[in-house]
């Protein structure tokens, strides 16, 4: 490691190398996070099917967390999402033209394995670069570049849609992936941007797991929860638009505006988390969220969505970077980034489990059922992490005490 990484970096050192690269793929992944269920439909696909076409972007991420944190482990955290880059532009061109609803989930899957090697690659690269009093905001930051792709990729999409159609979204999200990764190529590497020396002592994923299973069973969980709910708010919403009959380039705008909310709140976030302690952010969020789905029954039209929508962006962004900071609290010095994986695994098993349970409901009973359903979620995320998240000691909130790698 490099004086300046041990030192702590600033978050204005951290501006060029590391959140503008995020800022450019996640705006252009944002294009398309409302396209993907208005894809499924027009392939043919129930409301019930677009919601499980959707829900395999976070299978992806499930199944792309482990291997990730192993990857980045030994190859670097530049190199894993180069390698991620150059299967996502494959996966964006196959939603653009996949003939059937089979290789459409297949890619929208691809696509999630790819978005966690970069998500994972940035969490485990500012776990160790910044400060300890800084790290919330550092991480509601990375977590806020998100939310400007969130709030700039809808409108992007919707524009582009315009003028070429469903297209013209994935042409919006080609284009950001690629401009991404050529500001990962052309900028200096950041730094101790490395693999683990293959002759240093690297403790196993098995180990990892196990010195730190009871951290992973008790605010894991609550991440599970906060994994499902703001999924499940990325399904719903297209979702309803379609069943108020609405246009896409409507529905997209709609999108948009919520994640103009989130692009506003991410610093506030952080900075709150830091002085007053991650309970601080995290309860009032899950609780605003989970009312906030439990409202969308009510929205019968462009007005009554947009101010529930707008409602959900206030839950989202006061959560910006609270999955990341409490697992940088948690995570060990030894088999980091495979405790990071297996802590993101936690969140994606919610991410993807939250539109597969929106489907589900909807098909046995009612998307307004599927809507208070997830609401209820929303209210337990908030109960298990005001009690699981001890209260401020310091800078920090610790997670659960987990037991050193032997």
């Amino acid at each position: 490691m490099t004086e300046a990484a041990a030192q702590g970096q600033t978050l204005r050192q951290l501006g060029p190398t590391v959140y503008l690269p995020s800022a450019v793929y996640s705006t252009g992944i944002g294009a398309v996070a409302p396209v993907i269920v208005l894809t499924a439909t027009g392939l043919g696909a129930s409301p019930a099917a677009a919601a499980v076409v959707a829900g395999l972007l976070g299978l992806g991420q499930i199944s792309g967390s482990l291997p990730a944190g192993m990857l980045i482990s030994r190859a670097g955290e530049r190199r894993t999402m180069l390698t991620a880059s150059a299967f996502a532009v494959p996966a964006l061109l196959a939603c653009m033209f996949a003939p059937s609803i089979l290789l459409l989930g297949a890619a929208v899957a691809l696509l999630g394995v790819c978005g966690s090697a970069w998500s994972l690659s940035r969490h485990a690269y500012l776990t160790e670069a910044v400060r300890p009093e800084l790290r919330a905001r550092a991480m509601s930051t990375l977590g806020g570049v998100g939310r400007i792709g969130t709030f700039t990729g809808p409108f992007l999409g919707a524009a582009a849609m315009h003028a070429a159609g469903l297209d013209g979204a994935y042409l919006v999200a080609i284009a950001g992936v690629g401009l991404a990764t050529a500001v990962l190529i052309f900028l200096p590497p950041v730094p101790h941007d490395r693999a683990v020396p293959p002759g240093a002592e690297r403790p196993t994923l098995r180990q990892v797991l196990r010195a730190n299973q009871r951290t992973l069973r008790t605010l894991g969980l609550a991440v599970l929860l906060v994994g499902a709910l703001r999924a499940s708010r990325q399904t719903i919403l297209p979702l309803w638009g379609v069943a108020l009959d609405l246009s896409p380039a409507t529905i997209g705008l709609i999108y948009g505006v919520s994640g103009g909310i989130d692009m506003l709140l991410f610093y506030p976030a952080g900075k709150l988390m830091d002085r007053y302690g991650r309970r601080a952010a995290a309860v009032p969020a899950m609780a605003l969220l989970g009312i906030a789905h439990a409202l969308l029954p009510l929205a019968g039209g462009v007005t009554g969505l947009t101010a529930v929508a707008l409602l959900m962006g206030v839950g989202n962004g006061l959560s910006a970077g609270l999955v990341m900071t409490l697992g940088a609290d948690a995570s060990p010095s030894a088999g980091r980034a495979e405790f990071l994986g297996a802590w993101r695994l936690c969140s994606d098993v919610g991410q993807g489990g939250g539109p597969l349970l929106i489907g589900a409901i909807t098909a046995a009973a009612s998307l307004a059922t599927a809507a208070v359903t997830v609401g209820g979620s929303g209210l337990l995320a908030a109960y298990l992490l005001h009690r699981w998240i001890k209260p401020m000691r310091g800078t920090a909130d610790p997670a659960p005490p987990s037991h050193p790698v032997r």
